[in-house]
């Protein structure tokens, strides 16, 4: 089996009283917003789809968002491709409803700010990396913190937008910050394939622990049945209940 098999992201995934009795999390090192975002930077959160930018960095947003800092979010693809074959969600639909979703989750986490939208494939970003980095070499300004997706998170758009911010930091002087998103999906706690060793964990307050809970609430159309397929919700219960988690795990 090779390692793209090995990421591969299946039913419900590792549950998450699994990773909680695992102490190895609380081992972790931890790291202070402050730390990650110095006064002088801006934090720039990439997502591969509406709803990653709240998955991965949605409590340090509120933390952000409580003291001001400024914040970029700027999202690659509008999410179109979440519910193939369902006449419930076309992609009509997707295309108005997802970024709607992601304005108001970012209202929950208390910022009042509108998604720089790049338009590129749900679903099709792996051959489009380079194209992507361009883009965000034209968005980032020196100094930038920005946030994506792991390079290996299993989801191929994940990968491939982590990758094109890796190039795209290098090139303008900004700070690449992965974060974990499917990878709590396929992995299981102690994992060699996770980079521990690069891993840092962020506490978060009980209010932007309940402002991140209010945001994923924000992503109904992930979180629905589809009655046309029989499919189950995008989000599984997993990935869910990880976003109530009090920290946040980042690699640096």
């Amino acid at each position: 089996m090779d390692a793209v098999a090995r990421r591969a992201i299946r039913g419900e995934g590792t549950t998450e009283i699994e990773w909680s009795r695992w102490p190895g999390l609380a081992r972790l090192p931890a790291i202070a917003p402050q730390e990650l975002v110095p006064q002088s930077a801006r934090a720039v959160v990439v997502a591969p789809h509406p709803d990653d930018e709240v998955l991965s960095v949605g409590g340090l947003l509120a933390l952000l968002a409580d003291r001001g800092r400024p914040v970029e979010v700027i999202a690659v693809t509008d999410g179109t491709a979440s519910h193939r074959g369902s006449t419930e969600w076309p992609v009509e639909r997707l295309a108005r409803t997802r970024p709607r979703e992601s304005r108001k989750a970012l209202h929950c986490l208390g910022l009042a700010i509108e998604p720089a939208r790049l338009g590129l494939p749900d679903g099709g970003l792996k051959g489009l990396r380079a194209l992507l980095a361009a883009e965000l070499v034209s968005l980032l300004r020196p100094g930038d913190v920005v946030f994506t997706t792991w390079r290996q998170d299993g989801h191929p758009d994940h990968e491939a937008t982590g990758e094109a911010c890796a190039l795209a930091a290098a090139s303008t002087g900004a700070r690449l910050v992965e974060v974990p998103v499917w990878g709590w999906h396929w992995s299981r706690p102690g994992d060699r394939r996770m980079p521990w060793q690069r891993a840092f964990r962020l506490p978060l307050s009980e209010e932007a622990v309940r402002r991140k809970r209010m945001a994923v609430k924000a992503f109904t159309s992930q979180l629905r049945r589809d009655a046309s397929t029989g499919s189950g919700p995008v989000l599984r219960a997993t990935t869910v209940q990880r976003a109530a988690r009090p920290f946040e795990v980042v690699f640096l």
